[in-house]
């Protein structure tokens, strides 16, 4: 475990490598799941202010579920999530001529429209964050569907943590990033003896 300031970053985000492999996975963490993709709280209003600005980028059936319950939802556990469309895919989906999965969020930060990016947990993904009031824990994820993207990030020998360094930056600042760099390169060389 490494300790960055008040993150608390599990090894495997140094150890393991990944890189998306779009073609093969075809964006499925946008369909899969049990619930859609965590919100903080701030990012409910950036979404409620943005909404009409996102609705063009969607699909009907996103549009709809959108206008029909909002930008969020809960999980199980409390949690903001974002809506899924019939308990399928999230409502901010939205799909390619060759079916691969993207996120209208995203794209209608693309086009300027929006100055918000998507869910910083979409960002990081891998990686998942665990809060509490002390303390921030980072840790990797690994879901099946994921596994082409293990492989390619095991060829192109990209370790998590590079992976997600602009969703990183965007959320701890580049001071942290830079202390994190060091630290997960030292446990690199650490490893390799």
């Amino acid at each position: 475990m490494m300790v960055i300031d008040h993150v608390l970053v599990s090894d495997d985000i140094a150890e393991k490598n990944f890189v998306c492999d779009l073609n093969k996975c075809k964006g499925a963490c946008c369909v899969e799941g049990d619930a859609g993709a965590p919100l903080e709280e701030y990012e409910i209003g950036l979404l409620e202010g943005s909404v009409q600005e996102i609705l063009p980028f969607l699909t009907k059936e996103g549009a709809k579920e959108i206008e029909r319950s909002g930008v969020f939802d809960y999980d199980t556990d409390g949690t903001f999530v974002t809506p899924l469309i019939n308990g399928n895919e999230c409502a901010f989906t939205i799909f390619d001529d060759n079916g691969v999965a993207s996120c209208g969020i995203e794209k209608a930060y693309e086009a300027g429209k929006i100055d918000f990016q998507k869910p910083v947990s979409c960002h990081l993904y891998p990686v998942r964050i665990s809060e509490n009031k002390y303390h921030h824990a980072l840790n990797y994820h690994r879901w099946s569907i994921c596994d082409p993207a293990c492989v390619l990030g095991d060829e192109l020998k990209v370790p998590v943590y590079k992976f997600v360094k602009n969703a990183l930056i965007r959320k701890y600042g580049q001071k942290w990033y830079d202390k994190l760099e060091r630290e997960a390169s030292l446990l690199q060389k650490r490893i390799a003896r």
